[in-house]
């Protein structure tokens, strides 16, 4: 599936900036009809490391008011988040009705850091799919739009990323030995996104899969989906 992408789509700096302005302008407009209707929101990043989700998610915030919508960062579960069910966590952070709640990384861990790490055992991870399909299957019933992103890059892509912040002491941070040790296993990290994509991506939660070796595309592509996916709901 993802060999099939073209990722030779981008866009130039003066496109760019009138599709994504465009864009945050009508989402921000959306954002107090979803308010007066009292309808959640929910986007979901996933990606490859330094495909560029943070950059993505400041674009998406950019025009809206700060207290329509929260950013949820998750790492590896620790202290009392380790002694509940995996997705507990997850629970208390889903927006409440008129909000919009966006996960930088999320339960979709369970499915791939988890399963290719081996942090949880083969049963786990298999029976993962159900229970994030059912999960999501609630909150749309309930009324939720849920949005989620896979951003990919090329491993050449990636490695230019990754040297790039390597040199710029103002991004080395960044960089960690973790990000190295996950791009020694791509092939088993490719194994598990395209069953992850397979298996969860249903009518009321599907996934986008985003062309991310140009940023500029990219931002413009996954702010565009989100005001489709919410006029969409409202209409």
């Amino acid at each position: 599936m993802l060999e099939k992408l073209d990722m030779s789509k981008k866009l130039g700096k003066p496109e760019y900036a009138d599709q994504v302005k465009g864009a945050q302008s009508r989402l921000r407009k959306l954002e107090l009809r979803m308010y007066r209707k009292k309808i959640p929101v929910l986007c979901v990043f996933e990606g490859w490391d330094a495909a560029g989700k943070g950059g993505a998610i400041k674009r998406l915030t950019e025009m809206l008011d700060p207290r329509g919508f929260s950013v949820s960062s998750y790492a590896a579960p620790q202290g009392e988040d380790k002694t509940h069910h995996y997705l507990w966590r997850f629970w208390r952070q889903l927006p409440r009705t008129g909000h919009l709640s966006i996960f930088d990384r999320s339960y979709y861990g369970r499915v791939l850091v988890e399963r290719v790490e081996h942090f949880a055992t083969d049963p786990e991870w298999q029976r993962a799919y159900q229970e994030i399909n059912e999960f999501e299957s609630h909150h749309a019933a309930f009324g939720m739009v849920i949005c989620k992103f896979w951003l990919h890059i090329t491993p050449e892509e990636q490695l230019r990323r990754f040297r790039s912040r390597e040199l710029d002491p103002f991004r080395q941070y960044k960089l960690t030995e973790e990000d190295w040790r996950n791009r020694a296993k791509i092939p088993e990290y490719t194994s598990a996104v395209e069953d992850m994509l397979v298996r969860t991506s249903t009518p009321h939660a599907p996934w986008t899969v985003i062309e991310a070796n140009d940023k500029y595309y990219a931002r413009a592509k996954i702010v565009e989906t989100v005001v489709e996916f919410i006029e969409n709901r409202l209409n």
